[in-house]
């Protein structure tokens, strides 16, 4: 199965991208993975994304399209592959059809995690690291016995300098503006399949898997 996990930050893409490759037994695909993988193994590609990245600028997308079409090439993803973060606007999308088109394996569906902006800010603006054994907490939705420390093994909790409201709030207004038209144009291809991304996670696998097997 070729598929996309779609969703804003925080809707669990990550969590449910690794659970369901360990399922199905296909890779997922994180464009940050693959950026880090080139650049550090030196490869044509990587060296491209290196210079960019060096000088502060966006990673193209054509890079980025290239490393995708490397990494599915792979014996790996001969049964399918789950593309987490990517694509992340149309144009994006559009070049991803394109190159899925040449090869002849065109997406089979698109998964929408859907949850509300509330929950989402919950989720982030909430989340703590323990410092020592980096266990994660919610202080909204999973709290740790003792505020401020970890159940585990009692190292301090922090917030990540990137979780607080403003950057979080940034961080979603950018998914409003460019991913979320995303929805509209799977839809228009009758790929899109939409979820609620909330309760529990094993019944939200559930119901990602059980699309999977359909598509």
């Amino acid at each position: 199965m070729r598929t996309v996990l779609l969703g804003a930050p925080g809707s669990g893409k990550g969590t449910q991208g690794v659970v369901l490759a360990k399922k199905y037994d296909i890779p997922q695909v994180s464009t940050g993975d693959l950026l880090r993988a080139a650049v550090s193994a030196g490869s044509e590609l990587g060296k491209k994304a290196k210079t960019a990245m060096d000088a502060g600028a966006l990673v193209s997308d054509e890079i980025v399209i290239g490393l995708i079409r490397e990494r599915i090439a792979d014996a790996d993803a001969k049964n399918g592959y789950i593309l987490d973060g990517f694509p992340r606007n149309i144009a994006q999308a559009e070049a991803l059809d394109s190159m899925l088109k040449e090869m002849g394996q065109p997406l089979q569906g698109v998964v929408l995690l859907d949850v509300a902006f509330e929950e989402l800010m919950q989720r982030l603006t909430g989340r703590r690291t323990c410092k020592d054994c980096g266990a994660i907490y919610n202080v909204h939705l999973s709290p740790s016995k003792t505020a401020g420390q970890c159940d585990s093994c009692n190292g301090e909790l922090f917030q990540r300098a990137d979780d607080n409201e403003e950057t979080i709030g940034n961080r979603l207004k950018v998914y409003q503006e460019q991913t979320a038209p995303l929805i509209g144009y799977y839809q228009a291809q009758s790929k899109l399949h939409s979820i609620a991304g909330t309760g529990d996670i094993d019944s939200i696998t559930t119901a990602v898997g059980a699309i999977f097997d359909s598509i």
